[in-house]
C-alpha cells in the first residue's frame, strides 16, 4: 500500500512537471531560473507553436483539475492551453507598474498578488487597495493598449498563466462573452479613488465592467420580467400563440376602452384562459392555463398593459410584446401553416414549465397577499429544498409566509459585499454564485439548493464574504432579518424541552388549535407534537398521553408514525422489554390505594392498546419477529393473571386472544399449503368458466428463510448451483461457492452487468440475488483477477424481437395481465422493506426481496419497450409497435397501474427510441397527441408536481410509480439527520412515515378488475408478460437504433 501511494505521488509530480515544461515550450532554462525569473525575463519567452496534441491534452487535463478554472468555459480553457505560458514568481516580483502600457493578460493559478495605487505615480506613495487570489483574471487593458491604472506585485510565491497581447486579442474576438464573465477590471477597483480604506475598496471587487452593480434595496415589481432577454424557446412559443390567435380568434386581440382610456391591441386575461382550455386535452385546468400564460409574462413575451399585474384569470388587459412595442405584424399564409403545425408542441412545452412559473408568481406576491392555498403550495416546495431539510415543519410553514422571490439577470452582480451589514438569508433556486473573500479570491461556488447569509444574521455580524453571481438569470428565495429573527423567537417560545440530569430527553412543539365553543365563539387551545426525544422517553410520552386522547391521535399521528418507523431508532428487541417494563410499572407507594388501582389499570390498558395498534400495522411481525414472539406470550400471561384482580381488563384480554387466534390460523394455513395465496386479487369475468386459465397463480411474499436456488459463475463461464436461504450474506455465498468450486482464498463476489461493468458486493450484504440488474449475473473470482470477468453471451439479450407474437395479442388483454402481475408484486411488499432498502438492509439484517422484484419489474418493462422497438427492422412495423405501446400505456393508466405506465412512457422516451424520427413522423397525429399528454405527466418540475396532483385525486387500489417513492425516501434520509444531540429527529420519522403511508393507501382496497371480453390464448399472454426477454445494455440499444436510422448528414 505504501509503494502504491509513493507511485501515485511520483506520477502526480511527474504530470505537474510535464505541464510546466509544456507551457514554457522550448525555453532552455534551468529549474533555478524558472523559479527566480523576473518580469522582464518572462516577456521575452518564445511562443510555444510546436506543442503537440499530447502536450495540449496534458495541459488541459491539468488545468481542468485546478479549482480556479471551474468558471472557465471548456472551449476557452482549450484555447488558453494553446496560447498560455506558465510562470512561477517569488515574493516581491512586479508584474507591471501603474502607467505602464499593458502587454500581457494573466490568470492566477495559486498564490496572491497586491494591487497598489499611487496618486503621485511615486512607488513610495502607493497604497495597497486589495489583493488578487486564486482564480482571478486581469490585464484586459491590453485590448486598447491603455496604461495600467495600478501596480501589481506578488505578495507570496505565485503561479500564473500569461497570454501575450496579440494572442489575447485573438481570444477576445473569438470568446468575448466567455471572457467577460471571468475578467476582473483593475480600473473598477481604482475608480473610487485612493482615499478609501483598503477594506472598503476591496469590497467593491467585481468581474466585468458592465456587471459591477451591487443589489439595491428597491421593492421589485412582480409584473416585471425576470430575464433581460427572452429565451428563444419562449419567444417562439409567443409567436406561435399570437399567430394562431390572429387566425382563429382575431376578435380577442383588439382595442379596448376602460375608464375613458383606450388600450391598443390587447386581450382579456379570463378570455385567454378560456381559449387555452379549448385547444385540446393538454390543458386540463384554469390554474394550469394561468401558469402557462405567466411563463410568457415573466419572460416578457406578454405584458400587462400598465405593467402592474402578474397574469391573472380576471378582467385585466394583456398584450403581446410586439403589440406593446408597436411592431406587431399580420402573419403570412406560410407562417400560419407553420405555426398551426407547431401549436401542440408549443402547448406541451408551456404545460411543462407552467408549474414553475406558477410557483414563482406566488413567491413574487407580497406576503400579505398570499392565500391559504398559496402558502400550502410554497410549503410543499420547501419540503424538497436541501438547505431547509433540517428545519421542523412549523418553521417551514412560517417561512412559507415570509419568503420573497428575488432574481438577477446579469452575472457578476454582487448580492452583498464582505463587511456589509447582514440583512437577509438567501437560498439558491436556480443558478450559482461565487463566494469571494478578501485576500483569497473565489473560495467556493454554491449551486441550486445551497444557502448563504444565515451566519451574519445569527451572530449579528458583518458579512464574512462577497457573493457574486456566477451566471446570468439566477433566482433566489430571500428571508429578511426581521422575519428571520421573529421566526427564531416564535420557535423558541413554542418549544417545550423536558430535561433529565441536565440533558434534553424530549422536545415538544406547542401548536395552537382553534375550536368553536358552545356559544359560537372561537376558542384556542394547544396540543403538543413531538419534535425529538430519546426512544424511551418518546414511548413513555406515547403511553401516558397520546393513547388517552383520540383527538390528538387523529391530528398528530404520533402512534402510527412511531410504529411505522420504530425499526430505525428502537427495534423490537428494545421495544418489547420497554413495553413489559411499562406494563409492570408501579405508582409511588405514598399514593392513595384508589389512585394506585386507576394507574395500574390505565397503564396496562395503554400497553395493550399499543400492541393492538402495532398488530394492525405489522401483523407479519407477530409471526416472524423472534423478539415479538417471545414478548407476546409473556404479556398475555401477565394480563390473564391481572384480569382476575382487575375485571375491567377482560376486554383487553379478549383483544390479545384474537391476535393469538389469528397467528395460529395463519400458521396452520401455511402448513396446509406450500404456497399461500394472496386474498387481495379478485378477478371478475364475463366469459365462461371454460375460458378460465389456471396458470394465473398468485404469489406469496418471499420470506427470509425461503430457499433460494441460483448460479455463481467463474471467469471461464463455468458455474455452480447453490441452494441457500434468502437471508444468506455475500460472505455465506462465497464460502459455499469456494468449497464447491475448490477455489483459494481472498475471493470476492461481484455482479457482472451486460455492459461489462463489475460491481463488487460487500460481505455483509444479503438477499443480493433479487437486487441484480435485469440481465446481471453473479461471478466469483480472486480479488486480483476481477478484470478478467466478462459477461455471458446470453446477457446480451435477444437478437430478434417478438413482434410476430406481440401483435397477435389484444393490447387491453396485455395491460390487464400486466396489472394483475404488478399488483401481486406490490401486495407482497412490506412497507418496512422501503426503510431497509434506503437505510441499508445489512444494518437491520432484513431482506428486501419483494421490493427488489417490484423495482426490477419497472426496469424490465422499460427495457422491453426499447428492445422491441430497436429490433423491429421495418419502419411500418415500428410504427405499428409504437401505436401498440402507446395504447398499452393508455390502458395501464386506465387500470391505475402507474408503475407500468411510466415504464412504457420512459421506454418510448429513451434516446434509442425517441431519435427514430422516420418512425415518429409516420405516427398518426392522434397517437402523437396522446403521447404528448403522457409526457406531461412525466414532467419532473417541482418534484413531479403534475404526477402528484393526479395521484392525489385517485382512489385505491393504485400501483404507484415506485422509483419516485424510493427517490422521496432517499432524499428524506440523506437530507435529514436521524439524531440531533443524541435525540431522535422525529420530524424525519414523520416524513419517512408519509411515504410508507402512501404505499399502504395504494394497497388498502382489493383490486377488482373486469377482464376484457374477448380473451384468446390467455395462458400464452400470461407466460409472455411474466417472462420478458430484454436487452438492458443502453450502448447496445443505441447502436441498434443507429443501424435502423443512421444520422442525417
Amino acid at each position: 500500500m505504501v509503494a502504491n501511494l509513493r507511485m501515485e505521488v511520483l506520477t502526480t509530480v511527474y504530470a505537474y512537471q510535464r505541464l510546466k515544461l509544456c507551457l514554457v515550450a522550448n525555453a532552455m532554462c534551468t529549474t533555478k531560473s524558472l523559479v527566480k525569473r523576473d518580469f522582464e525575463a518572462t516577456t521575452r519567452m518564445i511562443r510555444p507553436c510546436d506543442r503537440s496534441r499530447e502536450d495540449l491534452d496534458i495541459i488541459y487535463s491539468r488545468l481542468k483539475s485546478v479549482k480556479a478554472f471551474d468558471k472557465f468555459h471548456p472551449s476557452l480553457l482549450q484555447q488558453i492551453c494553446y496560447y498560455g505560458y506558465y510562470e512561477d514568481l517569488e515574493k516581491g516580483i512586479t508584474l507591471f507598474r501603474q502607467g505602464d502600457v499593458g502587454t500581457n493578460w494573466y490568470t492566477v493559478l495559486s498564490g496572491c498578488l497586491e494591487v497598489q495605487v499611487s496618486e503621485t505615480t511615486n512607488i513610495k506613495d502607493a497604497v495597497v487597495i486589495c489583493t488578487l487570489g486564486m482564480g482571478t483574471s486581469f490585464g484586459e487593458s491590453i485590448l486598447h493598449s491603455k496604461p495600467h491604472q495600478a501596480t501589481v506585485m506578488t505578495r507570496e510565491f505565485t503561479e500564473l498563466i500569461r497570454v501575450e497581447q496579440r494572442d489575447f486579442k485573438i481570444l477576445w474576438e473569438r470568446n468575448k462573452k466567455l471572457l467577460e464573465s471571468v475578467l476582473t477590471s483593475l480600473g473598477s477597483l481604482t475608480a473610487q479613488g485612493g482615499t478609501q480604506s483598503r477594506f472598503d475598496q476591496t469590497s467593491k471587487l467585481r468581474r466585468g465592467s458592465q456587471s459591477h452593480n451591487t443589489v439595491e434595496d428597491t421593492p421589485p415589481n412582480p409584473a416585471a420580467p425576470i430575464s433581460m432577454i427572452p429565451s428563444v424557446k419562449l419567444s417562439r412559443a409567443g409567436h406561435v400563440l399570437r399567430t394562431i390567435l390572429m387566425c382563429r380568434a382575431a376578435h380577442m386581440i383588439r382595442d379596448r376602452k376602460y375608464h375613458l382610456r383606450t388600450y391598443r391591441r390587447c386581450m382579456v386575461g379570463s378570455e385567454m384562459v378560456d381559449w387555452l382550455l379549448q385547444q385540446g386535452p393538454l390543458v386540463h385546468s384554469r390554474n394550469q392555463a394561468v401558469g402557462m400564460w405567466q411563463a410568457l409574462l415573466e419572460d416578457g413575451i406578454i405584458v400587462h398593459v400598465c405593467h402592474e399585474h402578474q397574469f391573472k384569470d380576471r378582467y385585466l388587459f394583456y398584450r403581446f410584446r410586439q403589440d406593446d412595442q408597436g411592431v406587431g405584424t399580420t402573419p403570412s399564409h406560410a407562417d400560419r401553416k407553420e405555426c398551426d403545425e407547431e401549436l401542440q408542441d408549443t402547448l406541451l412545452s408551456l404545460a411543462q414549465i407552467g408549474p414553475d412559473a406558477m410557483m414563482r408568481m406566488i413567491l413574487r406576491k407580497s406576503p400579505h397577499d398570499r392565500t391559504t392555498e398559496d402558502l400550502e403550495i410554497i410549503f410543499e416546495e420547501l419540503l424538497h429544498i436541501k438547505a431547509l431539510s433540517h428545519l421542523s415543519t412549523m418553521v417551514k410553514r412560517e417561512l412559507a409566509s415570509v419568503l420573497i422571490f428575488e432574481s438577477h439577470t446579469k452575472s457578476g452582480t454582487a448580492l452583498f459585499n464582505q463587511g456589509d451589514e447582514g440583512k437577509s438569508w438567501y437560498i439558491i433556486l436556480k443558478g450559482s454564485v461565487n463566494v469571494v473573500i478578501y485576500g483569497r479570491g473565489v473560495v467556493c461556488t454554491l449551486h441550486e439548493g445551497d444557502d448563504f447569509g444565515k451566519l451574519a444574521l445569527l451572530n449579528d455580524a458583518p458579512r464574512a464574504a462577497t457573493i457574486v453571481l456566477r451566471e446570468d438569470n439566477c433566482h433566489f428565495l430571500r428571508v429578511d432579518k426581521d422575519d428571520f429573527n421573529r421566526i427564531l423567537r416564535d420557535v423558541e417560545a413554542n418549544t417545550v424541552r423536558l430535561k433529565e440530569h441536565g440533558k434534553d430527553v424530549l422536545v415538544l412543539e406547542k401548536i395552537p388549535m382553534n375550536s368553536q365553543g358552545p356559544d359560537g365563539t372561537t376558542q384556542t387551545h394547544y396540543r403538543y407534537s413531538v419534535m425529538a426525544g430519546t426512544p424511551e422517553k418518546m414511548l413513555e410520552h406515547l403511553l401516558e398521553t397520546s393513547l388517552e386522547s383520540k383527538t390528538e391521535e387523529a391530528t398528530d399521528n404520533f402512534l402510527e408514525v412511531f410504529l411505522l418507523t420504530h425499526v430505525i431508532f428502537m427495534p423490537s428487541d428494545q421495544l418489547c422489554p420497554s413495553l413489559l417494563a411499562h406494563y409492570h410499572a408501579k405508582v409511588n407507594q405514598k399514593s392513595e390505594e384508589e389512585d394506585m388501582v386507576d394507574y395500574a389499570v390505565t397503564q396496562r390498558k395503554c400497553v395493550v392498546q399499543f400492541v393492538q395498534e402495532w398488530f394492525d400495522i405489522a401483523p407479519e411481525g407477530f409471526k416472524e419477529d423472534p423478539a415479538i414472539r417471545d414478548f407476546f406470550p409473556k404479556l398475555y400471561a401477565s394480563l390473564k393473571a391481572d384480569s382476575s384482580e382487575y375485571p375491567s381488563l377482560l376486554q383487553e384480554l379478549t383483544s390479545l386472544e384474537d391476535i393469538m387466534k389469528y397467528d395460529k390460523d395463519q400458521i396452520q394455513v401455511e402448513k396446509a399449503s406450500k404456497k399461500r395465496t394472496s386474498p387481495t386479487v379478485i378477478i371478475t369475468r364475463r366469459c365462461s368458466k371454460e375460458n378460465m386459465v389456471e396458470t394465473l397463480t398468485r404469489r406469496r411474499p418471499i420470506k427470509a428463510d425461503d430457499e433460494n436456488v441460483f448460479k455463481v459463475y467463474c471467469a471461464d463461464h463455468t458455474y455452480t448451483t447453490l441452494r441457500l436461504p434468502m437471508y444468506s450474506t455475500v460472505k455465506d455465498i462465497i464460502l459455499q461457492a469456494r468449497d464447491k468450486l475448490c477455489l483459494g482464498n481472498d475471493l470476492v463476489l461481484c455482479e457482472v452487468k451486460s455492459t461489462g461493468e463489475r460491481l463488487i458486493l460487500k460481505d455483509n450484504d444479503l438477499c443480493i440475488t433479487t437486487s441484480l440488474s435485469v440481465n446481471g449475473q453473479l461471478f466469483i473470482a480472486p480479488r486480483e483477477h476481477i478484470d478478467a470477468l466478462t459477461p455471458l453471451p446470453e446477457q446480451d439479450g435477444p437478437a430478434t424481437g417478438t413482434m410476430s407474437m406481440f401483435e397477435m395479442m389484444s393490447t387491453k388483454e396485455v395491460a390487464y395481465y400486466m396489472t394483475l402481475y404488478d399488483w401481486e408484486l406490490l401486495v407482497c411488499v412490506d412497507e418496512y422493506e422501503l426503510i431497509y432498502q434506503v437505510l441499508g438492509r445489512h444494518n437491520f439484517g432484513k431482506i428486501t426481496s419483494n421490493l427488489d422484484m417490484l423495482l426490477r419489474r419497472f426496469n424490465e418493462v422499460q427495457f422491453w419497450v426499447i428492445t422491441e422497438m430497436v429490433l423491429a427492422q421495418n419502419v411500418s412495423k415500428r410504427v405499428q409497435l409504437l401505436r401498440k405501446f402507446i395504447k398499452l400505456a393508455s390502458h395501464c393508466k386506465e387500470y391505475q397501474n402507474l408503475n407500468s405506465f411510466f415504464a412504457i412512457v420512459m421506454g418510448l422516451s429513451n434516446i434509442a427510441v425517441s431519435r427514430l424520427s422516420q418512425t415518429w413522423e409516420k405516427l398518426p397525429s392522434k397517437f402523437k397527441k396522446m403521447f404528448a399528454e403522457f409526457e406531461t405527466l412525466m414532467d419532473p418540475s417541482r418534484n413531479h408536481h403534475v404526477y402528484r396532483l393526479i395521484v392525489a385525486k385517485l382512489a385505491a387500489p393504485i400501483i404507484p410509480f415506485m422509483p419516485l417513492l424510493m427517490k422521496d425516501l432517499t432524499f428524506t434520509h440523506e437530507g435529514n439527520k436521524t439524531y440531533f444531540d443524541e435525540l431522535v429527529n422525529f420530524e424525519k420519522m414523520h416524513m419517512i412515515a408519509q411515504t410508507m403511508r402512501t404505499v399502504r393507501f395504494c394497497k388498502s382496497q382489493h383490486l377488482d378488475l373486469e377482464a376484457p371480453t374477448s380473451l384468446k390464448c390467455s395462458s400464452e399472454v400470461i407466460e409472455y408478460i411474466r417472462n420478458l426477454n430484454v436487452i438492458d445494455n443502453q450502448r447496445l440499444l443505441t447502436q441498434f437504433s443507429y443501424k435502423l436510422e443512421p444520422r442525417r448528414t
